[in-house]
């Protein structure tokens, strides 16, 4: 295991920022190198490379020089941000992934590239969403998904690159702050909860999606990387869930912590991509195929959530 050399894109975003130091508890600070763009941490403990994951002559001295056995693909504009930027969007998501399955595919590198929720589209089923189901996204964001998705699937069937993913469902971190994904009310709410008992969510109250507390999140992007590739039945990205709430019941589960806790919703733009997306998703091909469960429900989620931001804020 230790001989193992990983690359993670993305290293500082929120799947990213926990993700990393699961990486080098496994494998050792040294042999797991973050690639770094704009915002890079000044209190980082790792081996640190800066780059553009778009650039493929950058990525391949990068691979030259440390010679990865895996390449976990973070690196992307999420959905409120691509809204605003589509061009952008559109390079980053889909240039910077053809530059990892490119020299991936070369160099016989393992590599995992996230999806999301965000392949969805409203004529996908909200209930329940299958595996295998129409993929007819509304948002800059989720085309670029699900054309990544495709292009993963044709660089296993053509050229046989290991390659893994996961569709990620709103993901809720205490460590790391949201970052400009329709799915960010869900961690804003506990910040707002803790620091001022008010927040304003730019949802509605009745909205429902799919979600996931980050320690679940990494476990299962670890457990995916760890299957054996004949138990990988999907090479496009495997829906990956856990819990499923409305803003509401999310609200009341706080205020059993915060009984002071108000909440005005004030739907924006940003309500349309969410009412495009799925209330919940069937990840029963993940849990067959390679033993997928998740650990944390609403109640044991919003009780570390809300734990850990108190110490966080000096507030125990």
């Amino acid at each position: 295991m230790m001989s193992e050399k990983i690359l993670v894109t993305g290293p500082f975003g929120q799947i990213g920022s926990e993700l990393v130091p699961e990486l080098q508890k496994r494998y050792g600070k040294e042999n797991v190198v973050a690639l770094g763009h704009r915002h890079i941490p000044e209190d980082y403990d790792g081996v640190l490379e800066t780059g553009d994951v778009r650039n493929p002559e950058e990525m391949s001295k990068l691979f030259e020089k440390y010679e990865f056995t895996q390449v976990y693909h973070l690196a992307s504009l999420l959905s409120a941000v691509g809204e605003d930027k589509p061009e952008l969007a559109w390079d980053v998501n889909l240039n910077g992934l053809r530059t990892f399955l490119d020299i991936c595919k070369d160099r016989d590198v393992k590599l995992f590239w996230a999806s999301s929720i965000a392949v969805f589209g409203p004529t996908s089923p909200l209930d329940n969403t299958p595996q295998h189901t129409v993929l007819e996204p509304t948002s800059i964001y989720g085309i670029t998904k699900v054309a990544g998705e495709l292009l993963c699937q044709y660089y296993h069937e053509i050229y046989g690159l290991d390659v893994r993913g996961l569709r990620y469902p709103g993901l809720i971190s205490w460590k790391q702050e949201a970052g400009g994904g329709t799915t960010d009310y869900a961690v804003e709410i506990f910040y707002e909860a803790i620091k001022k008992g008010e927040y304003s969510c730019f949802v509605k109250e009745d909205t429902k999606l799919p979600m996931m507390y980050m320690d679940d999140a990494v476990k299962g992007t670890l457990m995916i990387m760890d299957a054996d590739p004949e138990d990988i039945k999907v090479r496009m990205s495997y829906n990956h869930g856990a819990l499923s709430f409305t803003v509401k019941e999310l609200e009341e589960a706080i205020r059993k912590h915060i009984p002071e806790l108000k909440v005005h919703y004030e739907p924006d733009k940003r309500q349309k991509t969410a009412d495009s997306w799925p209330d919940s998703i069937d990840d029963s091909a993940a849990r067959k195929d390679w033993g997928w469960e998740h650990k944390y429900d609403l109640p044991t989620m919003t009780e570390e959530m809300i734990k850990n931001l108190r110490k966080k804020f000096g507030m125990d």
